[in-house]
């Protein structure tokens, strides 16, 4: 077998994965979502009591708000419970959290920090009611948001309801753009997903979860995603209302977002492992498909490039179009590379920004694959805001 016939072969191939992943996958999901509509049966009068819990580490600046917000929903308030699950703050969080214990706020602190998903695990351990609604501390909610999820909950066949995040951006940053770009890609797929079977993870500021089919997760789950998985396993389905919305800021910088990327993809990876059985359409059907095409195919686009970029290199010895196909490969990372550049130096481009957005999220796949191969975990999480410096940097740095 030749050289060039090697690389034709990798070529194609990583092309074929490629395309599938960006493309072929959301055609069968959608196809698939009309064929076969699995429609949720909802009740607008059925209202289950609900246990909101806000799981939060060091967030003195958002957890007033944040609060003042989910006593401010609209839902008959005897059928409310809150509990602001504090992963052993160190600041003034849980200061301000008891401020509102008057107002039926509880604080559950955890004696250790042992991370996000055990401090959920233990405050729904102590929740009273039905439906448990997990909250992140800097996502503000729409005033009906309650009234939109409680209806799905009327099906039996419904284990997790997830609502609609929408990313806002007041500073118009390049690295808030693509994250808005992406994520109305994802929230595409979220829908068709939901129609046709089932959501494979949920947003982690917003997704409500019956209580009875809640099962306490190990410490380094990315527990938005497993939660899923785990309701999956019960016999039971997530299903997606974009009637109820939260809004949450984007992140501003780069390093933070990649790491952020890193921590989440890493996590997924070891969940992934750890319930590699879900993966077998035998015993989940679609449900696997799903797993495997949208997480772990998406994971591993950054080697389908790295096999386009290193037999194009190959083949553009015998071919002039594949010379050129190199020539614009260069240039495309060139542009990512230079969109971060200016962004170090306070200079954000909103026409740069999906390049670099698409590079980062690869990159973050491969760092966080080193990392789980090497066993590295993650737990306990740092709050990644900017600080109110940075926020006034952010809000006055050019934009092209």
């Amino acid at each position: 077998m030749t050289l060039k016939l090697v690389a034709q072969i990798l070529f194609w191939l990583s092309v074929a994965a490629l395309v599938y992943t960006y493309v072929g996958y959301p055609v069968l999901v959608y196809l698939l979502s009309l064929i076969r509509h699995k429609k949720v049966k909802k009740n607008a009068e059925h209202k289950p009591t609900v246990s909101i819990i806000i799981t939060a580490y060091n967030e003195e600046r958002a957890i007033k708000q944040k609060l003042e917000n989910t006593l401010a929903l609209d839902y008959p308030k005897d059928k409310v419970e809150i509990i602001v699950a504090s992963d052993c703050s160190s600041d003034r969080t849980d200061e301000i959290v008891n401020g509102f214990a008057p107002l039926g706020v509880n604080l559950y602190r955890q004696p250790d920090r042992l991370g996000k998903t055990c401090a959920q695990n233990t405050a729904v351990s102590i929740a009273k009611n039905d439906i448990i609604l997990f909250s992140d501390a800097t996502t503000m909610y729409s005033p009906d948001v309650l009234r939109e999820i409680a209806p799905s909950f009327a099906d039996e066949s419904v284990g997790c309801v997830a609502g609609k995040l929408i990313y806002i951006d007041p500073a118009n940053t390049g690295v808030g753009s693509g994250a808005r770009s992406y994520w109305g890609y994802e929230t595409f797929l979220k829908t068709r997903e939901s129609r046709a079977c089932s959501l494979i993870g949920a947003s982690g500021c917003l997704y409500a979860v019956r209580r009875a089919a809640y099962v306490p997760m190990y410490a380094e789950a990315c527990s938005d995603f497993l939660i899923v998985t785990k309701i999956m396993e019960q016999g039971l389905r997530t299903v997606y209302e974009p009637n109820a919305i939260c809004t949450e800021e984007t992140n501003r910088n780069i390093e933070k977002e990649l790491r952020m990327r890193v921590r989440v993809i890493g996590q997924t990876f070891v969940d992934l492992w750890r319930h590699r059985s879900m993966m077998n359409p035998l015993r989940s059907g679609f449900y696997a498909i799903e797993l495997i095409s949208h997480k772990l195919f998406r994971y591993f686009v950054p080697f389908m490039l790295l096999g386009i970029f290193v037999s194009t290199v190959v083949l553009s010895f015998y071919s002039v179009w594949f010379y050129f196909l190199l020539i614009g490969q260069i240039f495309f990372y060139g542009v990512a590379f230079i969109s971060s550049l200016l962004e170090r130096v306070g200079v954000q481009s909103r026409v740069l920004s999906l390049p670099q957005y698409f590079v980062l999220t690869n990159l973050a796949s491969v760092v966080a694959l080193f990392k789980t191969l090497r066993g590295e975990r993650y737990a306990v999480w740092q709050p990644i805001r900017e600080t109110a410096k940075e926020k006034k940097t952010n809000a006055t740095v050019n934009t092209v």
